[in-house]
């Protein structure tokens, strides 16, 4: 496992990857490069309390907002665009849903839940319009988070729970919803299990890891493999690297053969956090965490630093 240490003069208030650096878009841009460099956009700091933030994969589009409230904003290329909103229901529990997606097209797709906890919708990140807005949609009973969008921009993967909590994943054919807005109201993939699922990660565009006892989802066919159990508590940032391995963060940072269970390399001196669900309520001073899809890498804020891993 190779890190990358990079010095804080001042604590994060969001972070994400954009492109092959780290950015804090509620402080005014503030860039962070892995060869320790920092510079900024010269945007606006915010007079309200934004602590997370995603970006879209072009690094044009980004939306910084508050893990357990309602409130969001849009920006482009650090610039305000548009105020963005969720439903009050349980927002205090459960982390905010949101994410950015390309079409075949080249559009920007804001993928996020105006209408309702448990109704998907897919906007134009230029213009606004909801392109899933038709009569007749009918959302399952499911509270939707920790959206994460498969490498290929083809599928749509929800991470989120049912009442009373119980985790589990929802997944959709991104092109599909687009041309049919009604499938976004039932997971395309239909699992019969009776455990919670904590976590998971896109392994490829057509399967998907699921946590904590490591199972690998075909999702064409919607079979599931036997399951591989480890010694390890599995947390909710179990984050395939690819076919084989795996990043988990609970408590300290892992990464595990998830064929076989194996802890391959660690570092117990980082502090990574104990979430184990969408819901976090009642998690206190969690690390900020952002992976970067492309390159595998992980950082990981704590105080005066931030830990960039990668597993080689």
């Amino acid at each position: 496992m190779k890190r990358i240490t990079l010095p804080l003069s001042r604590p994060l208030q969001t972070m994400s990857w954009r492109n092959d650096y780290l950015i804090d878009w509620a402080d005014g841009g503030t860039q962070y490069y892995l060869n320790g460099e920092v510079d900024s956009l010269g945007s606006y700091s915010y007079r309200f309390p934004f602590d997370s933030a995603v970006t879209s994969a072009d690094g044009h589009f980004a939306v910084i907002y508050q893990k357990l409230g309602t409130k969001g904003l849009l920006l482009k290329d650090g610039e305000i665009f548009r105020e963005i909103n969720r439903s009050y229901y349980l927002a205090d529990t459960y982390e905010f849903p949101v994410a950015f997606a390309k079409t075949k097209g080249n559009q920007t797709l804001l993928i996020r839940c105006p209408n309702g906890y448990n109704q998907i919708d897919f906007e134009d990140a230029e213009t606004g319009e909801i392109l899933t807005s038709v009569p007749d949609r009918n959302p399952s009973d499911f509270f939707h988070s920790r959206f994460e969008v498969s490498f290929g921009n083809s599928k749509l993967m929800s991470k989120g729970w049912i009442w009373q909590p119980f985790d589990f994943i929802s997944v959709f054919d991104i092109d599909a919803c687009i041309q049919n807005p009604l499938l976004l109201d039932n997971s395309a993939l239909s699992l019969e299990m009776d455990d919670d699922i904590y976590s998971a990660s896109f392994i490829s565009d057509n399967s998907i890891l699921i946590g904590p006892s490591f199972r690998e989802v075909d999702i064409a066919l919607g079979s599931v493999s036997e399951s591989v159990s480890t010694n390890q508590i599995i947390g909710g940032h179990l984050t395939a690297i690819d076919d084989t391995f795996a990043w988990d963060l609970y408590n300290y940072p892992k990464i595990i053969n998830y064929k076989t269970g194996e802890v391959i390399d660690n570092a117990e001196d980082i502090a990574s956090g104990h979430q184990t669900s969408s819901i976090i309520h009642h998690l206190k001073n969690e690390p900020k965490i952002a992976f970067n899809q492309k390159t595998k890498q992980v950082a990981i804020a704590n105080g005066e630093r931030i830990v960039v891993l990668s597993k080689d």
